[in-house]
């Protein structure tokens, strides 16, 4: 990561893992604008997913392409943004990025069974519990290469975002 601003904050992880939870906070804590994957996702995705079939890579590209478009704006605007979206592989974390460096990931990590209890509890998302296994099988852990900085989901939503913005802090 360089020294210059970030043109993006990407809050990653499996769906329950508290993206858009801490995505707001963060983005409310640095004044930045907020965005959630969700919005940049066409209506046969969320369809496919409210149905309980997971998303394939090629459901997948058209919306990381959407999302990668808005981190470009941001970066142009100056205007930097916190976006969530699982970026589960790394494949899809490198369309996000497209070469840029004013990039950072803040990968969400929990357990299956911490996560799988927080599903059960949501109300009113598209996104059923059942598929919570397939996002697991997804899931390609972030690599040392990748502008990635991991959080352990089993803290407060301060905390979490407090060692977030620390770390951000250090690593610039």
């Amino acid at each position: 990561m360089s020294a210059r601003k970030l043109a993006a904050i990407v809050v990653m992880g499996v769906s329950g893992a508290g993206k858009t939870t801490i995505a707001e906070a963060l983005a409310e804590w640095l004044g930045y604008t907020c965005r959630d994957a969700d919005e940049f996702h066409p209506p046969a995705n969320i369809a496919k997913m409210s149905a309980g079939t997971p998303l394939t890579d090629d459901d997948r590209w058209p919306w990381l392409r959407a999302i990668a478009a808005a981190i470009d704006v941001a970066g142009k605007t100056g205007k930097p943004m916190v976006v969530t979206c699982s970026a589960l592989k790394h494949a899809y974390r490198d369309v996000l990025l497209h070469g840029r460096d004013d990039v950072v990931f803040a990968y969400l990590a929990g357990s299956r069974e911490l996560i799988a209890s927080r599903l059960k509890q949501r109300k009113g998302h598209f996104m059923p519990p059942a598929l919570l296994d397939s996002q697991f099988a997804t899931l390609e852990e972030p690599r040392p290469d990748e502008p990635v900085i991991t959080l352990d989901i089993n803290h407060p939503v301060d905390q979490i975002v407090d060692t977030l913005v620390a770390k951000l802090q250090r690593e610039r």
